[in-house]
Parts: structure tokens; C-alpha cells; sequence
């Protein structure tokens, strides 16, 4: 897996493992994350930035070498999450994005359409638009067509830690989509991201699973192994399955 490399916009990733910055019963765990999980790719939202409380910061616990992802959390239209990624950019965390738009305050369901219009304009901005979205074939397309460098389809209601419960649909946009598919929000075991990405997801993106757990950091390492087996395994071709049992030794011949 030495040369297999996660592109994303013309830039070589060697984690297919992204990670974030919420829920941590402090940020101080943030770097120690990121070293288990072997992430190079971090998501923080722009609003929970302290630059005033060093100890706490987002910011001061993430080295140096990672990319910052800001994500557009608290935006409800495609407008104000334009306006959230210009501050991001302003306040020195590059121009990679994570587009969320949610107007929805009881599922927490991404907004497509809004998704795409900011996406485009976004992208035309020079920025490396990675869209959270409900997943769908079409607005995948649409999201494509915009200029997103990828795209992220929720597995479950973001936070839920209850797996893939859209796995059919996010199969469709692997299957038919050219650009890397990141599964993003409600994997909450390694199982889940290794079934992920046993199905071809380029990438997974977990926050609340190892955030939440009583060990982050070894939940960290667990994911990291479950996504890279997972890669490993897709690569590798899995066998036929059969509605039958087939010996994995001959039985003609047996003594003789």
C-alpha cells in the first residue's frame, strides 16, 4: 500500500483517515489523536476558534504540518457559509473547506442544494471545496460539476455513531462517481469504517466515535487499523460468494 496515495485536488495524502476537533473532554487530546490515527487532514469549526484562550485553543494543539479543514458548522444557507470560509481563510487556516449547510435542527441533515451553490462559487474563489452531503447520485454530479475536490456523504445522522445506514446509496456514488468518496458522519466503531471503505470509499472522516469513547487516543489507532485493513481488503479483490459450501481442499481421492 506503499504507493497507494489519497488524492484530493493534485495533493498526496498518505491517511485515508480524517479526524476532528469537537466533543474531546479537552483539546489537549487533539494532538495525541492525531498522532494514533495517523490523520493529515483535521476539521475544526471556524466558531469554536479561541485565539484569546492559549490553553484551549483549537488551534495551538494542531502541528503544523496537518491541513486544517475548516468546516462551515452553524451555516444555513449557501451565503453565510461563503461568508464562514472567507473568515476561516482571513484568520490564517488556508483555503480548504468543509461545506455544511444545515437548516434542519431535528435530523441535522445537510442542505443540498445550498450545498452546491456555495460549493461553485467556493471552488471559482480558488478554495478546496469538500461538501458534507445527504447522499445522492445527482447532487453528487452537480457537486462535481461545481468544482468540489471531493465529496462527503453522511453514513448516518451526523453524531449518531449508528454506521452505515445509508450504505446503498453511498455504494451508488462510488460506484459511478470519478472523484473521491469520504464518509463522513455516524460511523461509530472501526467496523464501520472498514466496511467503508471495504466497499471503495476513498476515505473516512470520524469525530464523535473516538471523541466520545472512554480512550481516545487507542480509538484513534483502532480506526486507523480498521480503515487501512479495509483499504487493504478492497484492493485485494475479495472472493465469489457462493449460495453454496465449497471445499477449500479436495475431497475426491481421500485415503486413497
Amino acid at each position: 500500500m506503499m504507493n497507494d496515495k489519497l488524492v484530493i485536488a493534485g495533493v498526496e495524502l498518505n491517511s485515508r483517515l480524517l479526524v476532528g476537533t469537537g466533543k474531546y473532554p479537552s483539546n489537549k487530546l487533539i494532538k495525541d489523536v492525531l498522532e494514533g490515527s495517523g490523520a493529515e487532514i483535521i476539521t475544526l469549526a471556524v466558531r469554536r476558534v479561541d485565539l484569546d484562550n492559549k490553553d484551549e485553543d483549537v488551534l495551538s494543539n494542531i502541528p503544523k504540518d496537518v491541513i486544517l479543514l475548516p468546516n462551515t458548522s452553524g451555516a444555513t444557507n449557501a451565503e453565510e457559509a461563503i461568508r464562514i470560509a472567507k473568515i476561516a481563510r482571513a484568520m490564517g487556516c488556508g483555503n480548504w473547506i468543509k461545506i455544511e449547510i444545515i437548516s434542519d435542527s431535528k435530523y441535522l441533515l445537510p442542505d443540498n442544494e445550498e450545498t452546491i451553490k456555495a460549493t461553485k462559487i467556493l471552488a471559482d474563489d480558488g478554495f478546496i471545496v469538500l461538501p458534507y452531503m445527504c447522499p445522492d447520485l445527482y447532487a453528487g454530479r452537480r457537486l462535481i460539476k461545481a468544482g468540489a475536490g471531493a465529496v462527503m456523504p453522511l453514513g448516518a445522522p451526523i453524531g449518531s455513531n449508528r454506521g452505515l445506514r445509508t450504505k446503498e446509496l453511498i455504494q451508488i456514488m462510488i460506484d459511478e462517481l470519478d472523484i473521491p468518496i469520504i464518509v463522513d458522519a455516524g460511523l461509530g466503531k472501526p467496523s464501520h469504517a472498514m466496511e467503508a471503505m471495504e466497499m471503495g470509499a476513498a476515505a473516512c472522516l470520524v469525530n464523535t466515535a473516538i471523541a466520545s469513547s472512554k480512550d481516545p487516543i487507542n480509538m484513534a489507532k483502532a480506526f486507523k487499523m480498521a480503515v487501512d485493513g479495509g483499504r487493504l481488503g478492497y484492493l485485494s479483490k475479495f472472493g465469489l460468494v457462493s449460495k453454496e459450501a465449497n471445499a477449500s481442499s479436495p475431497l475426491l481421492g481421500f485415503l486413497g
